[in-house]
């Protein structure tokens, strides 16, 4: 009865494609269309199973929230507590861990490569990770973790979840971390060349974020993580004594913050002092940076080069606007979004990489 059911549909999807055939095509000539017919048909199922395939694989390689929770289910728990731990004794460490995740994920992507120490040639020595901090808070939490579960938990990913845990310390956002990086193999020196710097112009910024995927609402967003920490008067001197001709200072500084600064940051004085980038609420996450920043109170030259561009303007005013908070995607939860992102950067899963047994060292 199955065989004749078979026959019977073959007869009729013959019957199908012959009735549109010209009547004097003789009956050979019908099956070979047939069969090149029935050729196409597989080759397209092929494919088809070829690109499922393909997806699968991409698919169990991609990172994803509770990565760990069957291998080592204590492991962000782990991290919080070192993180929290430390940060008692260092109210900065907060801005300190978000720049680290930063820092990595700029170069080589988010794989650790910033915590390795061969020698002369580390990454970690290069003008642009100048100031990074936050290594030793790392390894203390990779040291407890390799105590709980040998071999788990990446590097990377311990940068990424501290950087999580930090946020929240300073009354940010709270948000998941999808895991599942594997640390890089590769550290050397010559590779932040491309970092963004506090030089750097707007446009040039805005082509840096874009060559790692990111927009310029997310350069915005990202940039808002100066709501807390400091930064060096090093990095100040070229724009209050030398930015125009004549050692003039920036003209987009109001001039009622410019003496505050210049008191701070005095001419040939000590360059190591710190200034908070946000003079409102150093330590505590929030968008005040972005009000700063209109308002020509922005510490650094490359937030203030925020409101000089057209479309990172636009952003900035999205967010003060006073229906902001009841209409349309908050701050918070768009900075989530464009941190979640910039984490997802150049990682390596699956079988590359490696998962190293302590952070400063290729295993």
């Amino acid at each position: 009865m199955k065989r004749l059911c078979l026959y019977n549909s073959l007869f009729f999807f013959y019957l199908s494609i012959s009735v549109s055939l010209p009547l004097s095509l003789s009956f050979s000539a019908e099956l070979i269309l047939l069969k090149h017919k029935w050729a196409w048909t597989k080759a397209k199922m092929s494919l088809a199973l070829s690109l499922l395939t393909v997806f699968l694989r991409v698919s169990l390689a991609d990172l994803k929230v509770g990565f760990y929770s069957n291998t080592c289910p204590q492991a962000e728990s782990i991290i919080r507590r070192v993180v929290s731990g430390a940060a008692l004794s260092d109210p900065n460490l907060p801005a300190i861990l978000l720049r680290l995740h930063f820092h990595d994920c700029f170069v080589e992507g988010c794989d650790g490569s910033i915590l390795v120490n061969n020698g002369a040639i580390s990454e970690k020595n290069a003008f642009g990770h100048e100031g990074v901090r936050g290594f030793e808070i790392v390894e203390a939490a990779k040291a407890e973790l390799e105590s709980a579960c040998p071999g788990v938990v990446s590097c990377s990913d311990i940068v990424a979840l501290a950087a999580r845990d930090a946020i929240s310390l300073a009354n940010g956002p709270a948000y998941e971390v999808p895991t599942g990086r594997r640390d890089g193999r590769v550290s050397n020196m010559s590779l932040p060349k491309d970092m963004p710097e506090i030089s750097d112009s707007i446009q040039i910024l805005k082509a840096k974020f874009m060559q790692k995927g990111l927009n310029a609402k997310e350069l915005v967003l990202l940039s808002a993580a100066h709501s807390i920490g400091t930064t060096a008067c090093f990095f100040m001197t070229k724009r209050l004594y030398d930015f125009l001709p004549g050692g003039q200072p920036d003209p987009t500084i109001n001039p009622v913050f410019l003496p505050e600064l210049t008191t701070r940051c005095p001419q040939n004085g000590d360059v190591n002092v710190r200034v908070p980038m946000d003079r409102i609420s150093e330590r505590l996450f929030d968008k005040q940076i972005l009000l700063n920043i209109k308002d020509g109170f922005a510490v650094l030259q490359t937030d203030a080069g925020l409101y000089e561009d057209v479309a990172t303007r636009r952003v900035v005013d999205s967010y003060l606007g006073m229906l902001n908070p009841f209409f349309g995607a908050t701050f918070e939860s768009d900075f989530v979004k464009a941190i979640v992102k910039m984490g997802k950067i150049g990682v390596k899963t699956g079988s590359k990489g490696e998962i190293r047994q302590v952070c400063s060292a290729f295993n």
